[in-house]
């Protein structure tokens, strides 16, 4: 007995010397970030900012179905640490270069390595497997701590909520709810990004980036502490097709793992973003910087950001022509003219063109002649984009891509993933691969946030995963789009491009709007509308109304047609979360600013010093004297640049102002 005894103390002191806790370090390179990794026992990490601990002890790893742990007690075999400081040069992004500084430790342990690094803007890891054979990941574990019970910004899922598993499927579209985080609606997930008012006025956001092979990260708190956890949807097992028009494939049961991977994975990042002004978060560019760089094997110089004109929002409501506007040549034919003549890139053929119900992109309606479309497009410098549903894109994919290619299409909107799992992730990146090897662009509708795909591969423009301007064709009057406006640019816009499909030429001022259908408003003032043009980050941007209701706006529709959807430069004016935002971006030596409130009636003052000496002229549109009552009404007012290089513009309630700023 005496020796059993001796042996089981030795070996638990064995143990306990194997896991002996062990501190780590990595600042960022401006000193005032600090993360501090602890091994041992377990992995587990600690975030500070300028002295304030944002984030406590919070554990992370993950665990495999074959009993392979990333985390435990493995120790740590090797430290490296590196500082990089670069510069990249962009494709399609909010401005052409940026700036690339970060300090790096990597742990590395028998079976997978972790890494570390530490920007200004914020922090964020990943693992590494060093695994050879092929693994199933059971769950991963990763916890987000908060030092206090700090208020958040949350979108929880809001559709097929009878379970929490259920909420695995859904479009990713919701507002805001604005509570402590020991106030969590357990029966809800809520998709990423996620935003913490921390101290001091800083702001943290949760977010992911290098999403290619992995499910996509919900967030959840069953506890009611101040600390949220990660979760993932499992692996389907058995779908079926279902779901809008018979276009989606419907999960019917899933695996007990939530990913299959090969062997030396590389997993995605996590990121905690920071920043000491709410502003500096609607120009964070830590997504962008730690996904996967653009494979040159294609090129990239076909990829053509740009606006399009777009039929759905508005129902094809043409008035004063003399044929029934409606899925047909004669109608397409008449949104090309007017793309042509205002110099506007794209017309996207929305849902319809294809036969309902067959999920066959093959099967064109005979109401169009499909090939004759996009020649006349053509000939009138216009490309056209095509609707897909997803399960009708995906079954024929290269068959789509490649015929579609050859007729002379230029692009696919896919829709209706409503999905994150690793199925459906990976689906994603196949799309983008296949599109681009048929020189395609893509617009993801129905779809998870943005995670950096669109640097690996330029031709994605665009992605929804936000509560866009489409609710207002049938949201209730009590739906607050006005305050979604000035909050979705800190938080979902961080992740990368939204497609909002702003433009509306109806515009309800506070009490006036209504949910029509056929005949859609916006709520708010006719220059939120523009501001939103320039405020949203979208290098393929709809111009949501009909022809026949911009040319009767000459002035607002001369803006929206000229204004760039990719930028040179980036710079974050002003901003609260919630109340207002102010954002300039320039396009060559043009500068344009977007600026928005939420229902508060403000004045908001632009500091435009950073402008290179000149002279410049300023043309302004801004919200009318009666705009409070009347949303349509606005001014516009082309003025010499001042010389202290500062203006002050009143807005509305839910009101905004757009300009535009050239050289004289």
């Amino acid at each position: 007995m005496h020796k059993l005894l001796t042996t089981i103390a030795a070996l638990l002191i064995a143990v306990a010397s194997f896991a002996a806790t062990k501190d780590y370090e990595v600042k960022s390179p401006d000193g005032k970030l600090v993360v501090k990794v602890e091994t041992g026992l377990n992995l587990n990490y600690s975030l500070w900012h300028d002295g304030d601990l944002l984030l406590d002890r919070s554990e992370i790893g993950m665990y495999t179905t074959e009993g392979y742990e990333f985390g435990g007690v493995q120790a740590v075999r090797k430290v490296s640490q590196r500082s990089v400081s670069e510069v990249i040069k962009t494709i399609v992004y909010k401005k052409a270069e940026v700036k690339n500084e970060y300090n790096e430790i990597t742990l590395k342990f028998r079976d997978f390595s972790l890494v570390f690094r530490a920007y200004d803007e914020g922090m964020a890891y990943r693992f590494i497997s060093h695994l050879e054979e092929p693994y199933n990941v059971d769950y991963e574990k990763a916890e987000f701590n908060f030092a206090e019970d700090w208020k958040m910004w949350t979108a929880y899922v809001s559709q097929h909520t009878e379970t929490l598993d259920s909420q695995f499927f859904n479009s990713f579209e919701n507002q805001y709810s604005y509570t402590p985080l020991s106030d969590w609606n357990k029966e809800r997930l809520a998709f990423l990004p996620l935003m913490v008012a921390g101290p001091r006025g800083k702001k943290i956001v949760i977010a992911e980036s290098d999403l290619l092979d992995y499910p996509g990260m919900y967030l959840y708190n069953g506890d009611g502490d101040s600390q949220l956890e990660a979760t993932f949807a499992p692996y389907p097992k058995e779908v079926v097709q279902g779901g809008h028009n018979n276009l989606q494939l419907l999960v019917q049961n899933r695996q007990r793992y939530i990913a299959r991977c090969l062997g030396k994975d590389v997993f995605p990042w996590r990121i905690v973003a920071v920043s000491e002004n709410d502003v500096q978060m609607a120009d964070n560019d830590m997504v962008y910087r730690l996904s996967s760089p653009a494979d040159n094997e294609h090129g990239w110089d076909w990829v053509k950001p740009g606006k399009v004109a777009w039929e759905w929002w508005n129902a094809m409501n043409l008035s004063g022509v003399d044929f029934v506007a409606g899925i047909n040549d004669i109608t397409y034919r008449h949104y090309i003219d007017f793309a042509s003549e205002n110099g506007i890139e794209y017309v996207i053929l929305d849902e319809g063109w294809a036969v309902n119900g067959e999920a066959d992109l093959f099967q064109v309606v005979p109401e169009i002649n499909l090939q004759s479309l996009v020649r006349y497009a053509a000939d009138r410098n216009v490309g056209i984009i095509l609707w897909a549903g997803y399960w009708a894109f995906d079954r024929d994919m290269e068959k789509v891509c490649k015929h579609y290619s050859n007729m002379g299409v230029k692009g696919f909107k896919v829709d209706f993933m409503d999905r994150d799992d690793q199925h459906m992730v990976k689906f994603h990146q196949r799309a983008a691969a296949t599109a681009a090897k048929y020189k395609l662009l893509l617009d993801f509708h129905g779809t998870y946030k943005p995670t950096g795909l669109s640097r690996k591969y330029p031709n994605v423009l665009n992605y929804e995963g936000v509560n866009g301007l489409e609710q207002m064709k049938w949201a209730p009057e009590s739906l607050d789009q006005v305050t979604y406006d000035v909050t979705v640019p800190y938080i979902r816009m961080m992740a990368g491009p939204m497609d909002y499909t702003q433009g509306a030429m109806r515009n309800a001022s506070r009490g006036n709007y209504r949910p029509v259908n056929s005949e859609p408003m916006s709520q708010g003032t006719r220059c939120r509308q523009l501001a939103e043009y320039v405020v949203f980050e979208s290098p393929l941007n709809m111009l949501c109304d009909s022809p026949s209701s911009y040319r009767k706006e000459p002035e607002c529709l001369a803006f929206i047609a000229g204004v760039p959807t990719v930028w040179d430069e980036t710079v974050g004016l002003c901003g609260e979360v919630g109340r207002h935002i102010a954002i300039a971006r320039r396009s060559g030596t043009d500068w344009y600013v977007g600026a928005m409130t939420d229902w508060s009636a403000r004045n908001i003052e632009l500091d435009l010093t950073f402008l290179p000496e000149g002279e410049y002229i300023v043309e302004l549109f801004c919200d009318g004297t009666n705009a409070a009552r009347i949303g349509t009404d606005y001014r516009r007012q082309v003025f010499a640049l001042p010389a202290s290089r500062k203006i002050t513009v009143p807005l509305a309630p839910g009101g905004g102002l757009a300009a535009k700023i050239s050289v004289k």
